[in-house]
């Protein structure tokens, strides 16, 4: 007989994560994904103006801040044919560069990589084994014996005092900790590390966007103007520094980030057969080069992948049915009926919970169970984010993502498969990191050109009153949030918001089951894996962690009969 485990509460931006596991002889065989705060923030906006809109969603996140205000100008600029400038499509797109940068490194560091790492256990490393190594692995210049000696004292002060601060309540001695002491140390130094870099690369918003988090946006372009001369707006001094930071951040991502995920992934070659899932994969494409209604100039491509079939990638329609949204298992209704699916622009968000009343041992999964809605593709289940996004550009031969991927495995010596797991999961996010901070140095010099070529526009106008607007009109507007695909639907009537739809990525990811009984990706990817100890769920966590799924404050984990056991403190580091 199968022992229920409960995660609770796994938080996410819009609310909380709930996971029920049920373990028979030391393996996961059923799983079940639940949000247990309600989001709403569609009913919000209703009745606004389109144009102010995107201020009102993008707070659905509190850290990865820019995703919804873009998705959201994206729908209201679809609805109305609306061509925004190249230098605001290049700002936007370093924006949102920046926060790939920001937001993955945050996450292996300060989320994901204490999942492997075991901060207690650097204290017996030897700091000058832990110097050769990183010595060996990069030219980063904080790497002597000395440095790392001195982490190690912090560390100690910390266990020494009874109060490890944010180092507290992990998983500390657990035996799936496989890494070297020194790979610990190392670990822990560049954990610190990145507390202190990443409150730089915000910086890139706060010049373009007035502030961070929740920078400003604009219908139209960006609302951030060129004086090249002069002392206001984006002069010449403050795009200087947004290359510095560009580029400083593109450091400490070759440097320290992809050394240390390869190394540390060079320790648990067995999680790439762990947390496989379903193998349907869903991109939606981003960061255009030559506009937004030109698919085949977005550096990451769009598609969908089935079965793990690379050789064919179909093709994603945002406009017919083949997205919908299904509530059967969501504490939600839909006025014809809860078992047929929606497209989002005909959409509802009718909250009507009827689940047990808190607190409650279990969830009764026979019926309604999450505040997430269900999306499907064509009736499918699919797993988005970083792996989605490489598997797609993979199948369609973009030859950057190829030779990326291809270097990774190799440096790893792991075959293909192992990409379909907790483990190739993790690696895509790096690989794509290092991409992107690629990608976000291009887009910084196609803007200096521009503005170098006299090109100093930064908004199209045209279609700014409401008086040249249709009496009715729609629009999505789509693209790839760290965690994945992301779109916003708008329907228009009057000049004022009809209605509002937004699915985010994980919505598609940590959905209930659908009117099919199929599982999506968390669910799923949880099946078969190996629980040393029920009463200390690691893995449970690596698999879910895999995903970012926007943890933070705590996890609190109960036995099959409700028993506190422990608590987890961690970071927060996400979207949606």
């Amino acid at each position: 007989m199968a022992n229920r485990i409960v995660v609770d509460p796994i938080t996410r931006i819009e609310g909380h994560l709930r996971i029920e596991a049920e373990i028979k002889d030391g393996i996961i065989v059923d799983a079940f994904s639940s949000s247990t705060m309600v989001r709403g923030i569609e009913q919000i906006v209703k009745g606004r103006d389109p144009r102010d809109v995107w201020a009102f969603v993008q707070r659905t996140c509190g850290v990865c801040t820019t995703v919804h205000a873009l998705a959201s100008v994206r729908s209201v600029e679809d609805a109305l044919g609306i061509a925004v400038p190249p230098n605001a499509e290049m700002v936007r797109n370093i924006m949102e560069g920046a926060l790939y940068m920001h937001d993955h490194a945050v996450h292996f560091y300060h989320l994901h990589a204490l999942d492997w790492v075991d901060v207690v256990n650097c204290l017996k490393a030897d700091p000058a084994q832990t110097s050769a190594l990183a010595q060996s692995i990069s030219k980063w210049p904080k790497s002597s014996p000395g440095y790392f000696s001195d982490i190690q004292k912090r560390i100690q002060k910390f266990v020494e005092s009874g109060q490890l601060g944010i180092f507290a309540n992990g998983y500390w001695g657990h035996p799936q900790m496989k890494l070297p002491a020194e790979v610990n140390l190392l670990a822990v130094a560049h954990y610190l590390e990145a507390l202190d870099w990443q409150k730089e690369i915000v910086k890139v918003h706060t010049i373009f966007g007035g502030k961070n988090p929740h920078p400003n946006y604009l219908v139209g372009g960006m609302a951030c103007a060129i004086n090249s001369d002069g002392a206001g707006g984006l002069n010449a001094e403050r795009l200087a520094y947004v290359g510095k930071l560009l580029q400083d951040g593109k450091d400490f991502i070759e440097q320290v980030y992809i050394p240390d995920l390869l190394a540390i992934a060079s320790f648990y070659k067995d999680w790439g057969a762990i947390g496989k899932g379903f193998g349907n994969y869903m991109s939606y494409g981003d960061f255009p080069t030559n506009g937004y209604a030109d698919l085949s100039s977005f550096k990451f491509p769009s598609g969908v992948i089935l079965n793990g079939d690379l050789s064919k990638i179909h093709e994603v329609d945002h406009r017919n049915g083949d997205i919908e949204e299904f509530v059967n298992n969501s504490w939600y209704n839909y006025s014809d009926g809860d078992d047929k699916g929606k497209h989002p622009w005909d959409g509802e968000t009718n909250i009507k919970y009827s689940g047990p009343k808190p607190p409650y041992e279990f969830l009764n999964v026979e019926e309604k169970y999450s505040f997430i809605k269900t999306p499907r593709w064509k009736g499918l289940p699919m797993e988005v984010g970083p792996l989605a996004r490489l598997l797609v550009g993979y199948g369609r031969g973009n030859k950057e993502i190829q030779d990326a991927v291809n270097g990774a495995l190799t440096h790893l010596d792991v075959p293909v498969d192992a990409l379909f797991s907790t483990l190739g999961r993790t690696a895509a996010r790096g690989i794509e990191t290092q991409l992107v901070a690629n990608w976000t140095m291009e887009f910084y010099n196609t803007l200096m050109t521009n503005i170098k070529n006299g090109d100093e526009r930064m908004a199209n106008m045209d279609s700014w009153e409401p008086s040249t607007w249709p009496s009715e009109a729609k629009g999505v507007g789509f693209m790839e949030a760290p965690r994945g695909a992301l779109a916003h639907w708008i329907k228009i009537k009057d000049g004022k918001t009809e209605n509002y739809q937004q699915v985010v990525p994980s919505t598609w990811n940590a959905s209930p089951r659908d009117p099919k009984g199929q599982r999506s990706a968390y669910e799923s990817c949880l099946i078969g894996t190996p629980v040393a100890d029920p009463e200390l769920p690691l893995e449970i966590i690596r698999t879910i962690h895999s995903f970012d799924p926007c943890i933070a404050c705590a996890v609190h984990l109960y036995d099959e009969h409700g028993n506190h056991i422990s608590q987890v403190q961690n970071i927060a580091s996400c979207e949606s």
